[in-house]
């Protein structure tokens, strides 16, 4: 799904992004960067592999049914990828104000995987295979997939799969 000559991808923010190694790394200096989809999506089934590095100051977060060109919590569905939240119930593994986690996974500085499953109105996450996020919301129907670097530090992504579960996609 994420070729390494950003097909099908936009790059938009203040983040850097380059391949290394198989990864695509968002690197971050007091700023907001993310790659998006140039296609909207309504049901899917979406695993990678994420690691922030081990600063306290990297964020990340995986954007799902995206409105539009910008990332926030209104016009997205977020999956958190981000241990230090300032609301410990919207930390890594939550769909940041709509669903608190259900169990508190530690990423930072290490491989993770997630899995995202949206179909219809119900989308649940796992992180390391252990449930973290289930929730019903019916006011996102389709949008953009996009992947976040925020903060200062560095975000590593990898092994990214898109299953589409609809006949639109």
């Amino acid at each position: 799904m994420l070729k390494e000559n950003f097909e099908d991808w936009q790059i938009l923010g203040g983040a850097v992004w380059r391949f290394d190694r198989n990864q695509l790394i968002g690197t971050v200096t007091n700023s907001v960067g993310f790659v998006m989809t140039e296609d909207r999506f309504s049901d899917f089934i979406l695993e990678l592999k994420l690691q922030p590095d081990s600063s306290s100051s990297s964020n990340s977060g995986i954007y799902i049914r995206c409105q539009n060109q910008k990332l926030n919590v209104t016009d997205c569905y977020e999956i958190n990828g981000w241990d230090l939240h300032p609301n410990r119930d919207f930390r890594t593994g939550a769909i940041v104000t709509s669903s608190i986690s259900l169990s508190y996974e530690e990423t930072i500085g290490k491989w993770s995987s997630y899995k995202i499953q949206i179909q219809g109105d119900h989308l649940q996450t796992w992180i390391n295979n252990i449930p973290t996020a289930d929730s019903e919301d019916n006011s996102l129907t389709a949008g953009y997939i996009a992947l976040q670097a925020m903060g200062t530090g560095e975000v590593h992504f990898r092994n990214v799969k898109f299953q589409s579960l609809s006949a639109d996609n």
